[in-house]
Parts: C-alpha cells; structure tokens; sequence
C-alpha cells in the first residue's frame, strides 16, 4: 500500500504543476489579492478533481462519453474559461481601484465573499471539464494492472488519497509562490501578467471546444 500510496504523491504532483487553466485563473486572481484567493480558486479546483476522482476510480467514467451528458458539460465549461479570460483582459485594460492598505500593513484582508467566489470558480473550472474523468479511469485501470488481483476498494482509496494529499500541498506552495510574486511585481507588471492569464483562458476555452469537436460530428 505503502508503494500505490507514493506513486499516486508523485502522479499528483506532476498533474497539478502542469500550467492549465487552473493555474491560469489562480495566478490571475492571486497577483491582486494575494495568497487567500489564489488558494480558493485551486481549493475550489481539487474539491471539483474530487467528484471525477470517486466517479472514476468508481468506473463509471464512460457514462461521461455519452455525447448527452458530455456535449453541455464541456460546452458549459467553454463559456466559463472564455469568461473568465474577458474578465481578465477587462481588469487589464481598465483596473479596478481597491481599499488602500492599513497603516502597518502590506496589503489589505481578503474578503470572505471574494475567496468563496475564487472557491465556486474553481470547483466550476473542474467540473466543466468531463475529460477529467477519463484520466481517473485510467488510473483505476492503471492500478488495477500493477495489483492484478490484489487491485480493490482499499487499494483505489489509498491511491485517491496519495494523490489528494499532493494535490492540497500544491495548493499550499502554489498560492504561496504567488503570494511571492505579487509582491515583487510592479503595478504595470501585474497588469500585463493579468492580461497574459486572460488571453490563456480564453486559448483554453478554444482548445477544450476543438476536443469537442471531433465527437460531436
């Protein structure tokens, strides 16, 4: 167990350091509000990797091929990215004035509304994107091929578990790098990586609708 368990530590680091759009919107969020809102989106995020996790290593990710369920799901999750990545470009161009600092602070508290929005967003992202779960199945049928007949519940537990243990530690370090960031930036330079984050949402909206395409025609 020992083994499955750091497998799925190192599969999941390497699945949520790859840039995509979750990055994209936490990065953009995080470098004007810093580490509280780059964490919600990514929290939000793995909470949505989540419910593909159990519905995957469940083995009901085919259902989700079904072009009835896939088809909505995915273009709901287009019009997300490309808004979001609107309202990155919007921020850019025309920046919205924010409280002022207290005297002896670095930066003004996060509010709670804003961090559950960052929270909702996320969870959002991963959800409307239903080809999430085909990497779970895979890794159903991945582990299922290294145990042979040793492959059950408990084993796909301990799995689910590595991974989301990795994940939330990536959540930690990637919200902090951010936090980091947004401190050494000038306000010019913030607004040309908010600009860049938008216009990689809206390249990802573009890329998810292509791998619509195909199954739709």
């Amino acid at each position: 167990m020992s083994e499955i368990f750091t497998l799925a530590l190192w599969i999941g680091l390497v699945f949520n350091a790859a840039p995509g759009a979750v990055f994209s919107e936490s990065l953009r969020r995080g470098v004007r509000g810093g580490f509280k809102p780059a964490f919600a989106v990514q929290a939000g995020s793995l909470a949505g990797d989540a419910v593909w996790a159990v519905l995957g290593l469940a083995g009901v990710g085919a259902l989700f091929a079904v072009p009835v369920l896939r088809v909505p799901m995915t273009v709901a999750g287009c019009l997300l990215l490309a808004w979001l990545g609107l309202t990155g470009l919007r921020d850019a161009a025309f920046p919205r004035p924010g409280p002022a600092p207290a005297e002896g602070r670095q930066e003004p508290p996060a509010g709670g509304r804003s961090s559950r929005g960052a929270v909702a967003v996320g969870a959002a992202m991963s959800l409307g994107n239903p080809w999430n779960v085909v990497y779970w199945s895979g890794a159903a049928g991945a582990v299922g091929a290294v145990l042979g007949e040793d492959a059950g519940a408990g084993s796909l537990a301990v799995f689910f578990a590595g991974f989301m243990t990795s994940s939330l530690a990536w959540c930690f370090v990637s919200a902090g790098l951010i936090a980091v960031l947004r401190r050494a930036l000038p306000p010019v330079a913030v607004r040309v990586l908010e600009a860049a984050c938008g216009a990689a949402l809206i390249g990802f909206a573009v890329l998810l609708a292509a791998r619509l395409l195909p199954g739709v025609s």
